[in-house]
């Protein structure tokens, strides 16, 4: 069930397309001409309309741009006489969603109006999925302190260059926060952004997840696969824990960045690739070079733009801003009214070590929301938070 729109001046044509949608189950209103029908869009929600083209005051084309112009989205199927059909194609060009002739088809005008609300609940689901994103997260990095400041500032000059760049920090900070941010605002930011994690894949497989294997490359490889390189191209490929990629993959990671160029396992084919590479580590490449582990040339390669994002004990000053920033996305996925962290609550959490730095945040967050009532007190966070 839908709710609709009916924007025409001819009242016969509103009653005869209100009869067929109401036998549909729809819920239907009326507006007489387009400057009726532009205020009811622009005051409620509407899953759809239907609107006339040749109307007295604004026509269906007035009414779409103003729509446009405001930022609403309610897909709108215009409807034309004989010969207006030019209208129709300018109507669909200032942003209609589709048009139908008249005389109206029963047929034409229901199958119209089941995919402009499909269309609009595809939309309404990316909107969810993006708030969700934003509140686990996403690409926000959320805070004022000079660190983070400084953060932005080097992220808003690199981002929109191909510059490799190295992002270090202890696990917990947002270095993939970083990375997807310097993503997002590349011009890359419409192709893929593949991450890799090093650490978790076995070294004897690293290879194959990098580059990719060809069909009996070895003994489970029964088809040809296409590596994180290939997926990620024309866009941004983040390895992160580099510090833990083998040194076999390592030597291979060095050709592919110098050359622009892999080869799958168990194959000669030189694979040409245009792939922005950001790295992310806890260690100390220093001292793993030192130590034979890690290639001193592949750090220089890596190490065009190095990023070093501060601990959150170094940042204590945007813990009530990350509470915040967190407290709306985790009450939402636990389905609970959010309660309020009083001020002597956001102290005492300033004041925590944080050695799991963001990431122990906001689990705590979601213990204080789980555990406490409608106010968080400076009690409830000594109770529930380890080490104060």
């Amino acid at each position: 069930m839908a709710r609709i729109l009916i924007i025409d001046d001819e009242r016969l044509i509103r009653h005869a397309l209100r009869d067929i949608l109401e036998y549909e189950q729809h819920v239907i209103e009326e507006a007489e001409d387009g400057n009726a029908g532009l205020k009811a869009l622009l005051a409620g929600k509407f899953d759809a309309a239907f609107c006339d083209v040749k109307m007295p005051g604004k026509d269906g084309i007035e009414v779409v741009e103003a729509l446009a112009l405001k930022g609403v989205e309610t897909p709108v199927i215009m409807m034309t006489g004989h010969g207006s059909v030019e209208l129709a194609v300018q109507a669909l060009k200032a942003g209609a969603y589709d048009f139908i002739e008249k005389p109206l088809d029963l047929n034409r005008v229901l199958v119209a109006l089941r995919n402009a609300t499909d269309r609009e609940e595809l939309r309404k689901e990316t909107v969810v999925l993006r708030q969700r994103q934003r509140k686990k997260g996403g690409v926000d990095m959320v805070g004022q302190s000079p660190a983070l400041e400084e953060i932005r500032s080097v992220v808003a000059k690199v981002a929109p260059t191909d510059a490799r760049v190295l992002i270090t920090g202890a696990n917990g900070t947002g270095k993939e926060v970083v990375a997807r941010k310097i993503h997002a605002m590349s011009e890359r930011s419409g192709a893929p952004f593949v991450e890799v994690n090093c650490a978790a894949i076995p070294s004897e497989l690293i290879e194959s997840e990098l580059f990719g294997h060809e069909k009996g490359a070895f003994t489970s490889a029964v088809k040809q696969r296409k590596g994180r390189f290939e997926q990620a191209q024309g866009g941004t490929l983040f390895l992160d824990e580099i510090g833990d990629m083998a040194l076999s993959a390592q030597a291979k990671m060095l050709r592919a960045l110098q050359e622009r160029v892999i080869q799958r396992v168990g194959g000669d084919k030189n694979i040409k690739v245009d792939v922005r590479v950001l790295a992310a580590t806890n260690k100390d490449l220093a001292t793993e070079i030192v130590e034979g582990r890690f290639r001193e040339d592949l750090f220089h390669r890596l190490n065009v733009i190095p990023i070093r994002v501060p601990s959150l004990a170094e940042r204590s000053t945007d813990v009530p801003l990350l509470v915040d920033h967190f407290l709306g996305g985790v009450s939402d996925e636990l389905g609970v009214a959010a309660p309020v962290f009083s001020k002597e609550a956001l102290k005492a959490l300033s004041n925590a070590p944080w050695t799991g730095n963001i990431r122990e945040l906001r689990n705590v967050v979601e213990r204080l929301v789980i555990l406490c009532g409608e106010e968080v007190t400076a009690e409830d966070v000594k109770r529930h938070v380890s080490g104060l």
